[in-house]
């Protein structure tokens, strides 16, 4: 017994053995791993990690505090007037040195007076406002001057300067200069203020300014860029909320162009947030020049022209009577080789510096809220919702030289063919419908052209839309006959974007579309003659560069050149065609014959040129309103520049817009020569005060 115990004792001191040999040898395996591991990490963040880690704690420790931009210039075509522009400013910020919260100074002073540091340095301030500041303005006392600096931090973080007082005279940049040591953390920063030309020049059409935070409050462009700035590497491009930014116009369409780049003032930063040590300045990089299509002075004249035509048309009879309503007038005048706008008038206007500072007072908003929008471009109201015409209306006869091209090719006609005219033609079932002429007139034989020249409604309808519905009614689908009527609107500008460098184009409203109840013949019988359709004045310009140019849809633009400070082009906008409507040239030549109706206006006129007058009846607020569309291209050969103009219940066309597109083409000739030889001596060469093109 006693042998077997011993071997017992033998085999359990060796298992034991084994059993600390195996933890010992996993110990160290254990610690070889980790320290593996170790080694391994260490080296990540030595060779890999360091880099960026030390970015990061660079960037803990220096913050980048974005300054102002210096907007770039909106020159007029001649680049000798500037339709917008900056000023330099001086302005006062300070930073606050250490926390002066409420909270931080009951516990630095229990039982002292709250902020006697900052309020001797607001005091300070105030009374050297008042001691150099201008006599005339309203002098800032120790509590507004506290209330700016944001001392609770409610506004601004702890290392953003606080703008304490814009526009700073001499006398007051002189003084905080000098004595700079005496006011901790102050700094004199040049800024800029947006000026608008007082002239009021196409003012809807260059656009407004609004600050940034306001902006991106409703505008998707602004979002986006809020959501990108924080992956934003360059300090330069980053967006300050106080920022004035474009908003509308020519100011958004090209606001990265004309924004430049902010500078940024590097600064030291503590553990608290705070600033400490030497800040380091970069400045501010100018925004480019924009160069645009607009000519002033015909611009101006235009603005003039509709304004007198509304004063006359309220107190001239026109057919027995006034017009007291018509309240607002619209214009584009659009060169047709080359797309440049020389005009865009959405009248009246106003003045753009109401937002000079990028915000506008709520009095002033009320002066505004209904003429500062783009009317050319875009739809809206004259105030009174309901009641009147907005300002995209029908465009009545001036669409029946496209509505004679559609039907020459669709062969619903020939050139040679002629329509016995009696006033009036019947559609529907038991020819229901009756659309008549204008004043009943009865024409008799009318070949295209008379048609289009006497304007004729029974023509179009007959002649256009009725045989139009006819062709494609075999068709299973009934409304074949309005997608081709569409499909021609369109390639004519009517009803899509006319691709102009604007924001927020309105495409024009198609009545004759499938939301529309009436039936397929009923609605290419009125859009025949004008009554389904209503597009913007710009679109009503481009349509007639397509029947000045036979075929070319030119893309319209505001702007010819970018050009950086330095005067070197940056960019150069060319004229482009959309699209080429290919007809006959005998199909265009017959409709441009039949553009000749008598226009009084334009008596004495020295070219023979193409135009055709309207007259579209809508009904608003349960009454008809006649209102007054006209277009119009000069030369009639070779032609130059092509009109178009608006007048919401102005009545006839000829009466109501005829005499402004007179006065517009008279202006062009002035200036640029629609022989292409300026009848008037450029006055600026000579003028010592002249803005010179860099």
């Amino acid at each position: 017994m006693r042998k077997i115990d011993n071997e017992q004792g033998k085999d359990n001191e060796a298992s034991d053995r084994k059993r600390f040999s195996f933890r010992i040898n996993l110990f160290f395996f254990s610690s070889f791993i980790i320290f593996t591991v170790i080694i391994v990490r260490l080296a990540i963040l030595q060779f890999v990690d360091g880099p960026q880690l030390k970015q990061q704690e660079a960037s803990n420790v220096t913050k980048n505090v974005p300054l102002t931009p210096i907007r770039g210039t909106i020159y007029d075509s001649t680049g000798q007037n500037r339709l917008a522009y900056s000023t330099p400013v001086q302005s006062l910020y300070i930073t606050l040195s250490k926390n002066y919260s409420d909270s931080m100074e009951k516990l630095r002073n229990p039982d002292k007076k709250l902020l006697p540091e900052l309020e001797k340095m607001t005091q300070k301030l105030a009374n050297r406002f008042a001691q150099y500041g201008n006599k005339d303005e309203p002098k800032m006392t120790a509590e507004q001057i506290m209330d700016a600096m944001d001392r609770n931090y409610q506004r601004f973080s702890g290392f953003t300067p606080r703008l304490i007082k814009t526009n700073l005279n001499k006398d007051e940049v002189a003084y905080f200069m000098q004595h700079k040591s005496e006011f901790p953390g102050v700094d004199v920063v040049e800024e800029t203020v947006r000026h608008y030309d007082p002239d009021t020049v196409a003012v809807q059409t260059v656009g407004y300014i609004k600050s940034y935070k306001s902006a991106r409050e409703t505008l998707t462009k602004y979002k986006n860029i809020q959501k990108s700035m924080s992956a934003e590497n360059d300090p330069g491009l980053i967006y300050m909320d106080n920022e004035s930014v474009g908003f509308d116009g020519l100011e958004f369409q090209y606001q990265e162009q004309l924004r430049g780049k902010n500078g940024y003032k590097t600064v030291p930063i503590d553990p608290r947030n705070m600033p400490e040590g030497v800040d380091s300045v970069t400045p501010p990089q100018k925004g480019n020049n924009v160069y645009s299509t607009i000519n002033k002075e015909i611009q101006v004249k235009t603005e003039e022209a509709i304004m007198d035509q509304l004063r006359w048309l309220h107190s001239h009879a026109v057919s027995g009577k006034t017009h007291p309503y018509a309240k607002t007038g619209f214009a584009v005048a659009m060169e047709v080789d080359t797309g440049n706008v020389v005009a865009m008038a959405s009248m009246p206007d106003y003045d753009a510096n109401y937002w000079q500072t990028g915000n506008i007072s709520s009095d002033n908003y009320k002066k505004i809220q209904n003429v500062y929008l783009n009317g050319t471009i875009r739809s809206f109201g004259s105030g009174q919702s309901g009641q009147h015409p907005e300002s995209v209306v029908l465009l009545g006869s001036t669409i029946k030289p496209l509505s004679v091209l559609i039907g020459l090719e669709e062969n619903l006609f020939s050139t040679s063919s002629y329509y016995q005219d009696t006033g009036a033609a019947y559609f529907g079932r038991n020819n229901s419908s009756r659309v008549r002429n204008s004043s009943g007139h009865v024409y008799g034989g009318l070949d295209p052209a008379s048609a289009i020249r006497h304007s004729s409604n029974a023509f179009m309808v007959d002649m256009v839309g009725k045989r139009l519905y006819s062709k494609y009614i075999n068709n299973a689908k009934e409304d074949q006959g309005v997608n081709v009527w569409d499909r021609y609107m369109k390639e004519f500008g009517l009803g899509v974007s006319t691709g102009v460098d604007l924001p927020t184009e309105y495409p024009g409203l198609r009545e004759y579309g499938p939301k529309s109840k009436e039936s397929a013949l009923s609605k290419l019988a009125y859009a025949s003659f004008g009554q389904q359709g209503k597009y913007t004045t710009l679109q009503l310009a481009q349509y007639t560069t397509v029947l000045a140019t036979k075929g070319k849809r030119m893309e319209p633009h505001l702007v010819s050149q970018i050009k950086d400070t330095n005067g070197n082009v940056v960019q150069t906008i060319k004229p482009k065609v959309l699209n080429e409507v290919k007809f006959p040239d005998a199909y265009w030549n017959e409709v441009i014959r039949g553009m000749a109706t008598d226009v009084s206006a334009f008596n004495g006129f020295p070219y023979d040129y193409a135009r055709k007058t309207g007259t579209s009846q809508q009904s608003v607020g349960g009454k008809l309103k006649d209102n007054g569309v006209f277009i119009a291209f000069a030369p009639r050969q070779n032609p130059k520049l092509a009109v178009a103009v608006v007048i919401p219940e102005g009545g006839f066309g000829a009466w109501s817009a005829g005499p402004v597109a007179r006065k517009i083409f008279d202006a062009y000739d002035e200036v640029y020569g629609l022989d292409g030889v300026p009848k008037k001596k450029d006055e600026t060469a000579t003028d010592p005060n002249a803005i010179k093109q860099p």
